[in-house]
């Protein structure tokens, strides 16, 4: 019988207090007092090497084939805080490396763009995160290998504990779920104690059933069709939940009614759980937004920090869709469960690795810029088409005129599809 949920956080508090201490970093800076920590978006999950290899003809089994072979720098929680300091948002790093040449060359970039290396364990005898991916001619994800083992080995309680500071004091917490589930759980704690806001990234199938034991603290997640069916299973002792991609449907409007019909039990379910608001993303058919009440994502405003970036994105969005008043609908839905859904932007695809977190990237840094949530995740469309035309996971210009420009017509485009 699982435990009462008093005695579990009594059991996560013991371990964060008795555990011993990690191999200490490498590299590191002396914590700041708390008094100097400004109030940031905490970001807690892997750091990866990813290798892409596109081959320039079809792949033959059992030979090589000439193509293209790259370092790109990836994993779901870096690419995350990477996009967001592109748009002007300083996010902290909880993460791990090791101390050799793919440590070296992640911990090279952080420092060169001048973000904080301080929460970023770097240890002996530990290899990297290194995920090696083989895509074909159009982009797509044929096979891959993940070897991610420091996250789940080192990324443990007692080193995020050691930024109770950071994570107290920040606007946000974002948790990818490539951490432990005991990390999992500590880091929620930690932020639900202060009232810090948390969102849980899924990463896949598999790991996004990791939100079992900690959705009561979640605030917001954002899986895709088949991430948002695992998670409501895992949850669910009796009643199963699936989805099915629908060939019939194949007009666009119709395909979004098809998909929202599939879905909505899940996301209703996980809602009934706890969580506050569903941001599901549908590839080329864009996002569903799903909350049971208005969620005031970003609930102490004084940590919102405008930049220059996302004062941009305010001065061009501010009034585009009076139309459909989204926003409007959304703040007033305290005692319903309301459904929107946002069109994806049509793009030339190169790759589609990074599209996924570029969207997170962008709704949380838009979220601690200022924005409301529907806005936000509109601008969190506009950076994931940049990302899937571009080679590398998160594009190195980022315009904040053209992704106002884009994420206005996301929204003068987007529907309420339930309100009740």
């Amino acid at each position: 019988m699982a435990e009462p949920a008093n005695r579990r956080m009594e059991a996560v508090r013991r371990h964060l207090l008795l555990l011993p201490p990690p191999l200490p970093p490498l590299r590191s800076n002396p914590l700041r007092s708390h008094a100097e920590v400004e109030p940031s978006p905490v970001i807690v999950g892997g750091m990866v090497l990813d290798i892409h290899a596109k081959p320039s003809v079809p792949p033959q089994p059992g030979t090589t084939v000439p193509g293209m072979v790259k370092y790109v720098r990836g994993g779901v929680a870096r690419n995350i805080a990477e996009c967001m300091s592109k748009l002007g948002t300083r996010p902290f790093m909880i993460s791990v490396v090791g101390n050799d040449m793919a440590g070296d060359l992640l911990l090279k970039y952080w420092r060169s763009a001048g973000l904080c290396t301080e929460g970023i364990l770097q240890v002996h005898d530990v290899a990297t995160p290194v995920v090696s991916n083989v895509f074909d001619s159009n982009g797509e994800l044929v096979a891959g290998v993940a070897s991610v083992g420091a996250v789940e080995k080192f990324l443990i309680p007692s080193w995020i504990y050691r930024f109770h500071h950071r994570i107290s004091n920040a606007s946000l917490v974002m948790l990818d779920a490539n951490l432990p589930a005991e990390s999992l759980e500590a880091a929620c704690i930690m932020a639900y104690k202060s009232g810090v806001p948390v969102l849980f990234e899924p990463v896949s199938v598999v790991k996004s059933q990791r939100i079992a034991p900690i959705a009561k603290y979640v605030t917001c997640t954002s899986p895709n069709e088949i991430e948002l069916v695992a998670m409501a299973n895992s949850l669910s002792p009796t009643v199963k939940y699936n989805f099915q991609k629908m060939e019939q449907c194949k007009d666009k409007t119709e395909a979004v009614e098809c998909l929202f019909e599939m879905l909505r039990p899940a996301m209703f379910f996980l809602l009934e759980k706890g969580i506050k608001l569903l941001v599901v993303t549908l590839g080329s058919n864009g996002v569903f937004i799903c909350c049971k009440e208005h969620t005031n994502f970003m609930k102490d405003q004084h940590k919102c920090k405008q930049t220059p970036f996302s004062r941009q994105l305010v001065q061009k969005l501010d009034g585009c869709f009076p139309s459909n008043n989204l926003v409007k609908l959304s703040r007033e839905s305290s005692s319903r469960t309301c459904v929107f859904h946002l069109p994806a932007i049509s793009a030339s695809v190169i790759s589609l690795t990074g599209a996924g977190d570029c969207l997170v990237g962008g709704v949380l840094s838009a979220l601690c810029g200022g924005l409301d949530i529907i806005p936000s995740v509109a601008v969190g469309v506009a950076i994931a088409k940049a990302s899937v035309e571009s080679e590398a996971n998160i594009p190195d210009d980022i315009s904040a005129a053209s992704v106002a420009d884009d994420a206005k017509g996301v929204l003068l485009s987007a529907k309420t599809l339930w309100c009740k």
